[in-house]
């Protein structure tokens, strides 16, 4: 059994009481922690040196679709194309890369302006048609919501001139009526499952997945919550763990294949929230009440009243639905309509069931009013939210504000009592926490824009977000989070000032008590 114990600097425990000296760890657990006196208690304690650096319980990540974002490596990455022509040339060189997959996906494609000021890239069918390939193609959006096909792709999936799309979908049509190929928020959702269907393959998304794992501990991130988990990827989970191949703990939010779908079919017979040990359980079901480009909106500018935006419907139902069967729920709400409509919902489902502590999550709250803030806060409600999201979404709106709702309201949300979990949303936003962080300290844009600054919440709160904010969203906080006796050893050094401009880096990661990452050191 080995014994460290850990001196010389600033210790966050993330729990309530003073700032310790000391924190012993004790094979893989947090042994003790206190004052200097701790140390003749553990003669034998090998006497670790934080040399003026931050000693912290290991990041989580209560937003990660790490089960997607592992297959990101497979595909050509096209985010940063400038032209329809570039983007055909990705394409070819991934139908070269994987002649036998049944769909040629590309990754990353984002058709708002990039740095070069270009006017964005609106590919169609036509476009990708004029490749010539014989099978479908998937241009996929950064996002996950929206893609577009090629006619292969859309006769595939079935859809042609007289397609209605599924409520809380688009067809996107040219002015003859015929499909253009782009598939917006649900209607994508079958693309997305079709073109992921031959990546499925146990073991080598089981490698991928620890490939990307590892990439998450060098940024201190010990644990995630896959937040859109379906079967088969909770079936690759369960099998690393069992052979001890998981680098990181994992929980899994369950979710139909077909994303952005709220029926989550036979998977509600199967383990509910909870389920599971340390290092793979089964989290809350992932709900979506409204769509991530199209975001639903009923806000007012200047006094000019703005309406818009994809509602899914069938949520409230299906919300109640898990909650009968015992799962905990996390709903996405990007627009304040989609805000209001998940209140709604945790308000009838505590009605059905008064007692339970339903630890109900809304996922991102990207645009609330503070009286929202306070009804999430009377709910008891998670806000699990990403502060990198201040870099694109800021740099999207144009700085465009509203007279009565925040965008990405961290502060109301914070003021109003509601726990705030962090996240990145990978691979639809950079995971790196301390850059996230920054972003939510200093709410300012690569390109210079203050973003909203009176949202902003300050350093140490992002830490605590990460941490123990993150474990409480995922029904963690007896296990890790925080540096006390008995929690799991997941620990995080960071070297530097906790301040945005520059922000800390991570030169240790420690996973139950093992260092899985030091910075320098060859993997």
């Amino acid at each position: 059994m080995t014994t460290t114990a850990f001196v010389g600097g600033r210790i966050l425990t993330m729990a309530a009481g003073p700032e310790p000296e000391v924190v012993v760890v004790e094979s893989s657990r947090i042994a003790a922690v206190g004052g200097r006196a701790l140390l003749a208690a553990w003669p034998t304690a090998t006497v670790r040196e934080l040399d003026g650096r931050t000693l912290c319980p290991g990041f989580i990540d209560a937003h990660n679709h790490l089960s997607i974002a592992a297959l990101h490596p497979r595909w050509r990455d096209v985010s940063g194309i400038a032209s329809i022509e570039a983007l055909l040339e990705e394409i070819r060189r991934q139908a070269v890369a994987e002649p036998d997959a049944p769909w040629v996906r590309v990754c990353g494609w984002n058709e708002g302006p990039t740095a070069t000021e270009h006017q964005g890239v609106h590919p169609t069918r036509i476009d990708l048609d004029g490749l010539g390939l014989d099978r479908p193609i998937l241009v996929a959006h950064y996002s996950l919501h929206q893609g577009v096909v090629c006619s292969h792709g859309l006769d595939r999936l079935g859809i042609g001139r007289t397609t209605r799309a599924a409520q809380g979908g688009e067809i996107m049509r040219d002015a003859a009526g015929l499909p253009t190929g782009l598939l917006v928020e649900r209607a994508w959702g079958g693309a997305h499952e079709a073109s992921l269907a031959a990546y499925a393959e146990p073991g080598r998304w089981g490698e991928h997945i620890v490939a990307r794992a590892h990439q998450l501990l060098s940024q201190g991130i010990t644990a995630v919550h896959d937040a859109a988990c379906p079967p088969a990827a909770e079936a690759v989970y369960t099998r690393l763990a069992a052979a001890g191949a998981l680098p990181i703990s994992v929980v899994m939010m369950p979710h139909a294949a077909a994303l952005l779908h709220n029926d989550l079919g036979p998977r509600l017979d199967g383990p509910p929230t909870g389920e599971g040990d340390e290092q793979v359980r089964v989290g809350a079901a992932k709900l979506f009440a409204d769509g991530g480009v199209s975001i639903a909106l009923d806000v007012t500018m200047q006094g000019q009243v703005l309406r818009f935006g994809t509602t899914m419907d069938d949520m409230a139902g299906h919300l109640l639905a898990a909650r009968q069967r015992g799962f905990r729920v996390a709903v996405h709400a990007m627009g304040n309509v989609g805000v209001q409509r998940t209140i709604d919902a945790f308000v009838a489902a505590a009605s059905e069931a008064p007692d339970d502590e339903h630890r109900f999550r809304v996922e991102h709250a990207g645009i609330a009013s503070p009286a929202q803030a306070r009804d999430l806060a009377a709910l008891g409600a998670v806000a699990v939210v990403q502060p990198g999201f201040v870099d694109h979404v800021g740099r999207q709106s144009g700085g465009v504000s509203f007279d009565e709702h925040a965008w990405l309201p961290f502060r109301d949300l914070a003021e109003a009592g509601v726990v705030l979990a962090a996240s990145s949303d990978d691979p639809c936003a950079p995971f790196p926490p301390l850059w996230c962080s920054a972003r939510g300290v200093d709410r300012t844009t690569r390109d210079g824009l203050r973003f909203e600054p009176e949202q902003a919440v300050d350093f140490e709160a992002w830490l605590r977000a990460y941490t123990s904010g993150s474990a409480f969203a995922g029904g963690q906080e007896g296990e890790r989070g925080a540096l006390i006796p008995g929690l799991r050893a997941d620990l995080v050094i960071l070297e530097g000032a906790l301040v945005p401009a520059p922000p800390p880096r991570v030169v240790e990661t420690w996973v139950a008590g093992v260092p899985a990452y030091v910075a320098g050191v060859p993997g």
